[in-house]
């Protein structure tokens, strides 16, 4: 297995659903299309944006063979999340990506039935890794979501020996503490990109390479400006938009993050439908409002400016 580490931005992709909810897949050529010009070479398809918990298993196998048919020929990389709840489910996924050649796999905690300890934390994961012995792992961290609390170092120290494909994880967590012991883990063996767009400012001045979030999908534009300015030295340009992402979901959120983030992509031309319950889509006049107020921020002005090509990618 060659060693994958995730560089730059890498989309949490949308899954496309028609307005009855419905998957639609006709739907990713253009969300590919999309974030190839805003220079995104890698996606993170059926994720937490992905609502992959509201997708059959069906829906899920669909979506990541639409995914790979739609960037073969492209720079575009697929890392396909492949948790559930179900570790037989887990298990098909994992064998559909690799048998895909999917640039990686990864996989959240299960979050019904919780692992006790970290150890059968580390044993869930073995068990899912094992079917793709020839594709990259990331476990993903995100226990606001999963409730699912482990040292982040120590699963690395322990995963080490029982998952040979181990990449690294997908730290969707505010702790910098541990996010500094993870980057320093076996001499920095691991690849950790950072999973919180609002913060990723501080990431990046701790040693991050690389991002995994949604905002990478409808605002590209100020993260690309956030990181040369960063790499440049220009901290308080870089700050300027780090406070502006900041701003930008502030106002998602008041409206329910999820659908709202949905509503953005379709004002800018890539309409991947609502959100499935319970989520629950912005009105037409709360999108009508949402609008209103992403005007008088300024941010389609702000993805509109002038952007540097991305200083890695």
């Amino acid at each position: 297995m060659n060693k994958l580490k995730l560089v730059g931005l890498v989309a949490a992709t949308h899954t496309p659903f028609q307005a009855d909810g419905s998957l639609n897949l006709a739907a990713v050529e253009t969300q590919a299309g999309q974030l190839l010009q805003n220079n995104i070479h890698t996606v993170f398809i059926g994720g937490s944006t992905g609502e992959n918990h509201s997708l059959a298993l069906q829906e899920r196998i669909e979506l990541t063979q639409r995914w790979t048919e739609v960037v073969r020929g492209t720079t575009l990389k697929v890392v396909v999340h492949v948790g559930s709840n179900c570790l037989g489910d887990a298990q098909m996924l994992a064998e559909q990506a690799s048998r895909l050649g999917v640039a990686a796999i990864s996989a959240l905690s299960p979050s019904y039935f919780k692992p006790r300890t970290l150890g059968a934390l580390v044993e869930w994961c073995a068990a899912i890794a094992a079917i793709a012995p020839e594709t990259p792992f990331y476990y993903y961290d995100i226990p606001t979501l999963t409730g699912a609390h482990f040292s982040m170092p120590d699963f690395l120290v322990q995963a080490a020996d029982r998952l040979p494909t181990l990449a690294g994880i997908k730290f969707t967590n505010y702790d910098l503490m541990n996010y500094q012991l993870c980057l320093r883990v076996d001499e920095g063996a691991f690849d950790i990109p950072w999973g919180a767009d609002e913060a990723l400012l501080g990431a990046l001045s701790l040693g991050a390479q690389g991002a995994i979030g949604t905002s990478y999908n409808f605002a590209a534009p100020l993260f690309h400006r956030l990181l040369h300015n960063f790499h440049h030295g220009k901290l308080d340009a870089a700050r300027q938009e780090q406070f502006r992402v900041v701003q930008l979901i502030q106002i998602l959120a008041r409206y329910g993050l999820l659908g709202a983030t949905k509503a953005v992509m379709k004002m800018l031309g890539v309409d991947v439908g609502p959100v499935r319950l319970p989520h629950v889509h912005p009105t037409a006049e709360q999108t009508a409002k949402l609008r209103g107020e992403l005007e008088q921020l300024g941010f389609f002005d702000w993805i509109a400016a002038d952007t540097p090509q991305p200083t890695f990618s």
